[in-house]
């Protein structure tokens, strides 16, 4: 009979899990809209990348490798910054 009880609980903390989602949801809706999605996703696309050439840099232990990977890393620094320009100028 005891688990009865444990199931009731764990719907009322589903149902509050959702509440607080939704929450979010309609807090993230009432922020500023998004200037250029494109720029956003290129971004998100450049950081991606950028992860992925750290993370490979730092398991290299060939040291031109390296040095490769740190110069494709300040290329996407580079394009990176250049996007936030773009997305942080005045319309």
């Amino acid at each position: 009979m005891g688990d009865a009880g444990e199931g009731l609980v764990d719907a009322e903390s589903r149902i509050q899990e959702r509440l607080d989602a939704l929450a979010q949801a309609r807090a993230d809706a009432k922020r500023a809209p998004v200037k250029d999605p494109e720029a956003v996703r290129e971004m998100e696309s450049l950081r991606l990348a950028r992860t992925e050439l750290q993370r490979q840099r730092e398991a290299s232990t060939h040291e031109g490798r390296r040095t490769q990977l740190g110069h494709a890393i300040a290329e996407l620094d580079r394009r990176m910054n250049e996007i936030g320009e773009r997305v942080d100028a005045p319309a």
